[in-house]
């Protein structure tokens, strides 16, 4: 059994790493967005959509086990997404996304969003070539999910509490989840966020183009850095000529 996981992983971090090299290569910034099923993902990757139209080029690969419905919100925003259905499987892996990418043909300096599965165990485990994960985490649901799930957590660079409209209904700790989130991940970046109410919507957009503007400047660095390299290649040849 540990073999044949080990096999599983390292396959798929090759495809990963792809993936990663495709990314630099073309300036896009590459967000793995995860958590449990009723977390609110979808709503509000849709409203971070309309807030970002003038703002940046964005696409988004879709996986749920079935059905196209949240693909179809996607594309109602006029953002190009494709949906990957993984049928008994409990998230998405790299070599989906790498498909996706085939289809997606996405231009250069364009901002990803992956929604994968709702789901906060297996997608832990795989990479996808994404510069960050992000966990979402609704305040509907348990404080203490950073602990139950700790492996998700520890994987995540960001944690958006989200539907935080919702606290003045609900007995929700917020202090004492993100202490466990942060007992699990001492480095993780916590943002409290509504698509309903836009509170933290500013916040976590700024994330995300600062993100993206640093993708965007290491592409043209190296496009510079390949030009120098063959105006010197084309000088010496021009020399023992």
């Amino acid at each position: 059994m540990v073999r044949i996981e080990q096999d599983i992983l390292a396959k798929n971090n090759a495809y990963a790493a792809d993936n990663r090299k495709y990314f630099a290569e073309h300036g896009i910034f590459a967000v793995n967005l995860v958590s449990s099923p009723g977390s609110g993902k979808t709503t509000l990757l849709v409203q971070s959509i309309k807030m970002l139209a003038d703002k940046a080029k964005v696409a988004v690969v879709e996986g749920d086990q079935q059905t196209s419905h949240d693909a179809d919100r996607i594309r109602a925003t006029g953002a190009p997404a494709i949906q990957v259905n993984t049928g008994k499987g409990c998230h998405l892996d790299a070599h989906m996304v790498g498909r996706a990418l085939e289809r997606l043909n996405l231009p250069d300096d364009s901002l990803l969003m992956i929604e994968n599965v709702g789901n906060l165990v297996c997608p832990a485990a795989f990479d996808l070539g994404e510069a960050h994960k992000v966990v979402i985490l609704s305040v509907t649901e348990g404080v203490d999910k950073p602990l139950k799930y700790p492996d998700m957590f520890r994987a995540a660079d960001l944690m958006l509490l989200n539907k935080v409209d919702l606290l003045p209904y609900l007995t929700f700790d917020v202090a004492t989840c993100v202490d466990y989130a942060r007992r699990v991940n001492p480095r993780l970046q916590v943002m409290q966020v509504s698509a309903t109410s836009g509170q933290g919507m500013e916040e976590w957009l700024n994330w995300l183009m600062a993100g993206l503007n640093k993708a965007k400047t290491a592409r043209l660095q190296n496009v510079e850095w390949l030009k120098q390299r063959i105006a010197e290649l084309e000088m010496r040849l021009a020399g023992q000529g």
